[in-house]
Formats: structure tokens, C-alpha cells, sequence
């Protein structure tokens, strides 16, 4: 069967005006919050500046996928730190051997501690375990270029299913990016990002930085009471990865490349009943391509 990227690529070769399409991750739940496996492509309805757009690819399944762990290394993040890596190793149950799985750590740096053989990738979960715990807690918060770092390594995937969990215990007081840059980024891709806010000396900041940054991409913020309940919610988020719903759309042909455009999706069920959708919010119109 061909992936989701190889679907593109042909599809791509066949548009005739603009030769991109827009991929949206999506969440299904019904009205008790459970998420909903099993619906067709024609349950969905894409709008784009509040117009509809036929879908033109549309994926579901369990498949492998590119995940990015950004992980503060700050001072305020001593004391979490050990957790975290316990909590890293033990949700290794969730992944998969095909994983593409990666690490970023940050304080006012950043640094990728994968990579030393050449890999951008491990797919062992307790390789990821050891490079977080090999990184010492110092300094201050680069949140938000870690997180374009990320995206970039992100890029470098092949799987399908690409995503960011973000684990930081505030918001961000060293980057030389902006949030608007970040914003911008992440919604030229296709990546969505989860975060998990733990409890620290700036966690008055926490909620609203991370609940921004996951509102803004289709994800979710959670946070814990204690680094205990880290392991369950990476295999939580895990799980979901494995069952969202992936729709393709090609951008209205007038749309200029670089232009902000907003996405609604809506599902409806088999037997009508009421369906949440959880998608990103917009993106970025794609350049055309330049061949």
C-alpha cells in the first residue's frame, strides 16, 4: 500500500494549476470523549476560509510515525529531569519498531543528542531514554527555537504521522526566535504538536505559552500533577496518533503562496450522531512548485 507522501507525490504530478496539497491531521471523539475509528471519507467536510474543498486524499490507520521529543533542559528542570527520563523509557510499550524517534534537548541552547553514528532517528525508545537523562538541567528557556528545530528535523521524516511533544515546566525567556516565527513554521507543516506542562519556578507562564502552542497546531496541552503521570500521558497521546484521520486538499487556485488561510473540518456519524473534530486551525499556503 502507499503512503500517505507517495499518495501525494502522484497526485501532485496530475494537479495542473498548483502541484501541492494541504494534509490536515484530525481527531475524531464522540460526546463522552471517546475517539471515533472506522469512518469513511466521506464523513468529512474540509472549509477553507469557510469555503468547501473536496478532499482529494484521505488516510486512516495504525501505521509507524515520526515523533520529536523537545525537552527542557533548564535550571527550573532539575528536579523533573529524572522523571521525565524514566517516564521516556517506559512508555517504549507504545512505540512501534518502524518509529522514527528523535530528541531535542534545550536550555538557552539547543541541542540534538541523537546523531552521533549519522542517524537522525533511533527507533528504540530506551536509546531516546538515554539521550534525554545525558543532557544536564542548567540555564535558561529557549522554548520556542527548540521547537522550530524540531519542526525542522520533523521535515526529515517519512512516515505519515509526524509530531512534536513538547515537555517544559515554562514558557520561554531566551530564544532568538519569536512566537510569531514558530507559528509561522509549524503552520507550513504538517506536523502537530502536544504539550506537557509541569510545575516549576515559571509555571505561571506554562498554561498559556503551551496551551498556545498545541490550540494553534491541532494538539492538546495536558498537565500533570507530578512527573509519575508523564509515562501515561506519552502513551496516551501515542495511542491517539495512531488512530487520527489524515485529509488532503489542494489550496483554492488563487490563493497566493505565503497567505494565511483558516480550516474547519466537521464529521458526521454513520447515524448521525454529534462528532467533535479536533484539527489545526489554518496554514500557510504552500509554494508552487518551482520545476
Amino acid at each position: 500500500m502507499l503512503s500517505l507522501f507517495a499518495l501525494v507525490a502522484v497526485l501532485q504530478a496530475t494537479l495542473s494549476v498548483r502541484t501541492v496539497l494541504v494534509a490536515v491531521p484530525v481527531t475524531v471523539t464522540d460526546a463522552r470523549g471517546q475517539r471515533v475509528i472506522g469512518l469513511a471519507q466521506d464523513s468529512f467536510r474540509v472549509l477553507e476560509d469557510g469555503r468547501p474543498r473536496p478532499v482529494t486524499l484521505f488516510h486512516h490507520g495504525d501505521g509507524p510515525i515520526t515523533l520529536g521529543l523537545v525537552i527542557d533542559h533548564s535550571q527550573s528542570m532539575r528536579g523533573h529531569l529524572p522523571g521525565v527520563t524514566a517516564a521516556v523509557r517506559a512508555f517504549s510499550s507504545a512505540t512501534y519498531p518502524g518509529d522514527e524517534l528523535f530528541v531535542v534537548g534545550f536550555n538557552e541552547h539547543v541541542s540534538r543528542p541523537l546523531g552521533a553514528d549519522g542517524q537522525p532517528f533511533t527507533h528504540d525508545a530506551r536509546v531516546l531514554a538515554a539521550a534525554v537523562g545525558a543532557i544536564p538541567a542548567r540555564g535558561r528557556t529557549a522554548l520556542y527555537d527548540a521547537v522550530i528545530a524540531g519542526l525542522e528535523q520533523l521535515a526529515q521524516g517519512r512516515w505519515d504521522t509526524r509530531t512534536l511533544i513538547v515537555v517544559s515546566d515554562g514558557g520561554d525567556n531566551a530564544s532568538v526566535h519569536g512566537y510569531a516565527d514558530l507559528r509561522a513554521m509549524a503552520w507550513q507543516s504538517q506536523a502537530v504538536i502536544y504539550t506537557i506542562g509541569l510545575r516549576g519556578a515559571s509555571a505561571e507562564q506554562a498554561p498559556r505559552v503551551l496551551r498556545r502552542l498545541a490550540t494553534d497546531t491541532g494538539g492538546v496541552a495536558y498537565f500533570p500533577s507530578s512527573t509519575d503521570e508523564v509515562a501515561e500521558v506519552l502513551t496516551q497521546i501515542v495511542r491517539e496518533l495512531r488512530e487520527q484521520y489524515t485529509l488532503g486538499f489542494a489550496p483554492e487556485p488563487q490563493s497566493p503562496p505565503g497567505a494565511f488561510r483558516t480550516i474547519a473540518v466537521t464529521a458526521s456519524a454513520p447515524g448521525g450522531g454529534p462528532l467533535r473534530v479536533r484539527a489545526r486551525a489554518g496554514y500557510v499556503v504552500p509554494l508552487e512548485d518551482q520545476r
